[in-house]
C-alpha cells in the first residue's frame, strides 16, 4: 500500500537547513498497524504529514496505492486523500463552530455524498463511536474522550484504506486512551491499515511493528509475533 525509497526532507530558512529525513525507506502493507516512534524531533510527525499527502518529500520517492507521488502538486495531493486517508490528532482538529453531526459530516461534503446518504453514514458511524446522544453538542462540550471519538468518526465515516493518527491518546486519560485504542484495533482488525505515531510504549505495543526513528533515520524495526 505504502512504500518510499530514500525519502528525504529538508527545512530551509536563510540561515538554517534543517534534515527531518534522511533517507528513510518503508514498506507498509494493506491491512498492516504500525507504530512509529522516537524522540522529540526525531522526524515521525514530518513522516506522517508526507505519508499522508499534506507534504511532499524534497528528494526520493512515495508510492501510495503504487502510484509514485512524490512530486504532486497540492490540488492532486488533495483529490488523493479525499476518501482514502483519514486522519486523527492528538488535538482532535475539531471545528468549534461546528456541531458533533456536523463536524462528522464534512469530508462526506467533500466527496459530494447525497444528503440522504451522508444521514445514514453518519448515524451508523455516531453508533458505533457511541456518540448519538451528544450530536447537537459543540466540540467544547464535550469531554477530551468524547472530542477523540468525534474526531475517529470523522475519520473513518468515509471509509478510508489508511488512518494517519499522531499521538491519539497524548491528550487523554489512561482510561480514554485506552478506549481510543481498542477503536483503532477494531478498525484494524476489520481492514483498515493504520499507521501511528506514538511516544507511548502501550500504545505502540497494540500494533503489527513498531518502527523505531532518531535524528531523521530509520534505527530498528521490531515485528510483534501474532497468535
Amino acid at each position: 500500500m505504502i512504500k518510499t525509497h530514500q525519502l528525504v526532507k529538508v527545512f530551509r530558512t536563510d540561515e538554517v537547513e534543517t534534515t527531518a529525513l534522511n533517507k528513510v525507506n518503508l514498506t507498509v502493507e494493506q491491512g498492516e498497524f504500525v507504530a512509529i516512534m522516537g524522540p522529540s524531533g526525531c522526524g515521525k510527525s514530518t513522516l506522517l504529514n508526507i505519508l499522508g499527502l499534506l507534504d511532499n518529500p524534497t528528494d526520493g520517492q512515495y508510492f501510495f496505492d503504487g502510484h509514485e507521488v512524490s512530486g504532486y502538486r497540492e490540488r492532486q495531493r488533495t483529490l488523493l486523500r479525499k476518501g482514502n486517508i483519514g486522519f486523527v490528532f492528538q488535538s482532535f482538529n475539531l471545528i468549534d463552530e461546528l456541531n458533533v453531526y456536523e463536524n462528522i459530516e464534512l469530508p462526506l461534503l467533500y466527496l459530494r455524498i447525497s444528503p440522504s446518504e451522508r444521514k445514514r453514514k453518519i448515524h451508523e458511524v455516531m453508533e458505533r463511536m457511541k456518540i448519538t446522544h451528544r450530536r447537537k453538542h459543540f466540540p467544547q462540550q464535550l469531554s477530551g474522550g468524547q472530542q477523540q471519538r468525534v474526531a475517529i468518526a470523522r475519520a473513518v465515516v468515509t471509509r478510508p484504506g489508511l488512518i494517519l493518527a499522531d499521538e491519539p491518546t497524548g491528550n487523554l486519560d489512561s482510561a480514554n486512551g485506552e478506549e481510543v485504542m481498542n477503536l483503532l484495533t477494531e478498525l484494524n482488525n476489520e481492514g483498515t491499515t493504520i499507521i501511528m505515531v506514538t511516544h507511548s510504549p502501550s500504545d505502540a505495543d497494540k500494533a503489527h511493528r513498531i518502527i523505531h526513528l532518531f535524528d531523521g533515520h530509520v534505527v530498528t524495526e521490531n515485528i510483534k509475533q501474532l497468535l
